[in-house]
């Protein structure tokens, strides 16, 4: 079996070749969803992108950069913002960003992030940029169903692209234990 894209470039040129590895292929992902963004003319590129594609090409080994850790952590994220936003009321306020964080955005984003660690700890599928999708939506920063929908297309997208890359280039998820 040939050895992995990865692989060959530590070897070669130790932390600088898992650097370039990692940070090349986090531009074109993230290049990606951000053209799907400016396509739907809807937010497909957001924060918890970010941290999520980093796991991807920095450490592919590790548990939580796994697809399923991605797909079920961010969809828990999700569904845990968008419902404790929902039942505090929220979701036609001035998010926390624009209008000024409020008690009830702090009770919203603390029990978002709470309930989404309980899940996923729960599930044995820890993801931690999941935290930040749950205060993204808890917080009302993306919170209209538009944009929630949006948000799950783009962490497919990522997720699907990213570890296509991956597999592509050699490179397998942890297994699972």
């Amino acid at each position: 079996m040939k050895t992995a894209l990865l692989d060959r470039a530590k070897q070669r040129w130790d932390k600088l070749g898992a650097a370039i590895y990692a940070g090349v292929l986090g531009i074109v992902v993230l290049a990606v969803s951000g053209l799907a963004g400016l396509l739907f003319h809807l937010p497909w590129l957001f924060p918890s992108l970010g941290p999520t594609v980093m796991l991807f090409f920095e450490s592919p080994e590790q548990k939580a950069s796994r697809p399923i850790n991605t797909l079920v952590g961010h969809g828990v994220g999700l569904a845990a913002g968008a419902l404790c936003l929902y039942v505090l009321g929220l979701q036609d306020q001035p998010s926390a960003a624009v209008g000024g964080l409020t008690p009830l955005h702090v009770l919203s984003g603390v029990l978002s992030v709470g309930l989404t660690t309980l899940v996923l700890t729960w599930l044995g599928l820890p993801h931690p940029p999941a935290g930040a999708t749950t205060l993204i939506v808890s917080l009302g920063i993306l919170s209209a169903p538009v944009q929630l929908v949006s948000m799950a297309g783009a962490i497919v997208l990522v997720t699907v692209v990213g570890w296509g890359l991956n597999a592509l280039l050699g490179t397998r998820p942890a297994g699972r234990t």
